[in-house]
């Protein structure tokens, strides 16, 4: 495996080339079958705070537990370049703070760079870990890490205040050392847009066609999760409900004593039985 398959610049190469395709998971199981499918790269997302652990936000998840999800993802997707989201106060409280945090993501995590949410209030802390070393993914329109502040999770970018300030961030961000921005839930034309203007690539998640990527949930894609599906989210798979019903035919058939049937059982000489029977009657 060349090593720089597992380097943000091979997303920065990809710009000029080929649509980048990222994925966002957070375990075993689905890692390894992103990497079967050869995608570019594996988001592993603070939105395992709702999808795996059940809150109805991203604030909650810590640290530590990112780093487990992180762990599990590199367990199951070795030769797929990797990028842990870091999570809320991680990177907020200081720089240096940022930094040891971001470090445990590459050291503990496994992983090959952050994703941090945030446009120009978040420069500073970009250009401190990029100079220490750590590669970042930007990420600017809906972040959902700033919902309370923008009144919930809905679409940015559509007045001319709010679009130019997008992307004046995208602009500053690749100046601060970013490899590649997040453009997540802002209007098809504005993507298309900074997508021209910046040389690093554009991963879009609700930005429409124009940008240099795409990336969505595994559990999206699989159609496994039920409680939200958001207009840009495209089910390729009822996962949901095939499993559902997976479990109701198990439920079904132990009850009918039609499962476990002859091939999933063990068996043993029956004369120790017999023994069994003979000492215990």
């Amino acid at each position: 495996m060349s090593l720089f398959r597992l380097s943000p610049h091979n997303l920065i190469k990809k710009k000029w080339q080929d649509k980048i395709i990222g994925l966002t998971a957070y375990d075993y199981i689905s890692a390894k079958i992103a990497q079967e499918s050869k995608v570019d790269f594996i988001l592993i997302g603070d939105s395992a705070s709702m999808i795996m652990l059940g809150y109805p936000d991203t604030y909650p998840i810590t640290l530590e537990e990112m780093l487990i999800f992180c762990q599990a993802v590199a367990r199951g997707a070795p030769e797929t370049l990797r990028i842990g989201d870091m999570p809320f106060l991680s990177y907020q409280v200081s720089i240096e703070k940022a930094i040891y945090n971001a470090g445990l993501m590459l050291k503990k995590g496994r992983c090959h760079g952050v994703k941090i949410e945030g446009g120009s209030e978040v420069i500073p802390v970009i250009s401190a870990l990029v100079k220490a070393g750590i590669p970042v993914m930007a990420h600017l329109g809906l972040t959902p890490q700033r919902s309370l502040e923008l009144g919930g999770l809905r679409v940015q970018g559509k007045d001319l205040e709010s679009a130019e300030a997008i992307l004046t961030s995208a602009l500053a961000l690749e100046e601060a050392g970013a490899f590649a921005i997040v453009l997540e839930c802002i209007p098809a034309p504005l993507a298309k847009l900074i997508t021209e203007k910046v040389k690093i690539p554009t991963i879009g998640i609700g930005a429409g066609p124009y940008t240099d990527g795409q990336i969505l949930v595994f559990h999206d894609v699989v159609g496994l999760f039920s409680e939200l599906r958001p207009k840009f989210v495209k089910n390729y798979l009822k996962g949901y409900e095939l499993f559902k019903s997976a479990i109701d035919s198990f439920i079904e058939e132990v009850k009918t004593g039609k499962f476990p049937e002859v091939q999933h059982q063990y068996s043993m000489e029956e004369k120790i039985i017999e023994e069994l029977k003979k000492k215990y009657d």
